[in-house]
């Protein structure tokens, strides 16, 4: 494994724009890497999806996003417990899990919400244009930053099994704590902005932020596969 930052950028906040321009300035920084043959580049929707789309337009390669969900912990939807894929694995924090307390119950419910979620991804992104099969890709798994990393671990692992010749995380911005967790799980790591500290959060490292809709995502992917003669067609996903 392999862990690669920004020196310049570490412990900064806000460094980018937005996520056009955080994928742009991953894409550039990607460029200079060597032994990054035949890719294949892996938003995870939603808030991925943007940052993927520029690092594929950088590299001159297609996209094949990877559906993964969150579990939600229930008085706080926008962090996590765990993840799902998109071929049903679950993924859990079993020492946050001890911790929260949730009655079993509880984590059922949670588990199927993002169960549900997930297919409604897996659905809408299957109605478009096909994906690539992964299969002998150095696979760049992108988001638009590792705050627990879970998403990322389940991710990461899901797409282990479609047999990529090697996986590489890039992301503009990501914990300390959740880049060394991540880094022994894959060939190699970007992220340009690491944050060392209790309090982290993805938001802070962007001037314009926002929560990105499914469907705005959606949008935007499709746009890119039509519009791009760099992101090109394949097989289709999950």
């Amino acid at each position: 494994m392999a862990i690669h930052e920004d020196p310049a950028l570490r412990d900064r906040a806000p460094v980018f724009a937005d996520r056009k321009d955080a994928g742009r300035r991953l894409g550039r920084y990607l460029l200079g890497f060597h032994g990054i043959g035949n890719p294949l580049v892996c938003p995870i929707p939603a808030g991925g999806i943007p940052v993927g789309i520029e690092v594929a337009r950088f590299l001159g390669c297609p996209l094949r996003p990877l559906i993964v969900r969150k579990v939600q912990i229930p008085w706080n939807p926008e962090a996590g417990f765990g993840a799902i894929t998109w071929d049903g694995r679950v993924f859990l924090n079993a020492d946050l899990l001890q911790r929260l307390r949730l009655s079993p119950g509880q984590v059922d419910e949670a588990i199927g919400k993002a169960r549900a979620n997930v297919r409604e991804r897996v659905a809408r992104f299957a109605a478009m244009e096909a994906f690539p099969d992964p299969a002998g890709h150095t696979c760049i798994i992108v988001d638009d930053g590792l705050a627990s990393g879970y998403t990322m671990t389940a991710a990461a692992e899901g797409l282990r099994s479609h047999e990529p010749g090697k996986i590489l995380v890039a992301v503009p911005t990501g914990s300390h704590a959740a880049v060394e967790r991540i880094a022994p799980l894959v060939d190699e790591l970007v992220c340009l902005n690491v944050r060392t500290g209790y309090s982290f959060a993805v938001a802070d490292a962007f001037e314009d932020w926002y929560d990105l809709a499914e469907e705005e995502a959606t949008a935007l992917l499709s746009s890119a596969m039509k519009g791009g003669k760099e992101i090109r067609k394949g097989a289709p996903p999950g």
